[in-house]
């Protein structure tokens, strides 16, 4: 079975499982040619540890019983999107409305700024250039279909 199918069929059980947790929300599926399994679930308050944990070992289960690594040599990981990972969903946009994020468009251009609203094909983003008095804040829109990257940032 190539990867793509069986990413397919790894999806649709993700789905399954969560599908009564109705602020969660399956964001990719990798696979490693060493059969590395890596599910990322995210949620729109977040998503805990504890239930990583209970999905995890549910379909760890259900792929050991269902036989489709036969040698069993596979390993899976189910964990949120770090901060390291790419915005991939409408739903990730909406849910990080207000916090800074870099928008990286298919052209490289990037631009930083707070991340105002999300709409069906775009995002508005509040752009601050210059500091203390001499600080001008814009708005910018950027359609989505534009956006190559778009990762959250940590100000401290």
């Amino acid at each position: 079975m190539d990867n793509i199918a069986l990413i397919k069929i790894l999806a649709e059980k993700v789905n399954h499982l969560i599908e009564g947790e109705t602020d969660l929300f399956l964001v990719d599926i990798r696979i490693k040619p060493t059969n590395n399994i890596k599910a990322y679930i995210d949620g729109d308050q977040g998503v805990s540890i504890d239930r990583l944990i209970t999905y995890n070992r549910k379909l760890y289960r259900q792929l050991e019983e269902e036989g489709m690594f036969p040698d069993g040599d596979f390993s899976l990981e189910l964990s949120s999107p770090g901060l390291d990972e790419s915005l991939k969903l409408h739903r990730q946009y909406i849910k990080n409305v207000g916090r800074p994020v870099e928008v990286v468009q298919e052209d490289g251009i990037k631009e930083e700024g707070i991340l105002k609203a999300v709409r069906e094909n775009e995002i508005e983003l509040e752009i601050t250039k210059g500091k203390g008095k001499k600080a001008i804040v814009s708005l910018l829109t950027i359609p989505l279909s534009s956006i190559k990257t778009t990762k959250v940032q940590i100000k401290f």
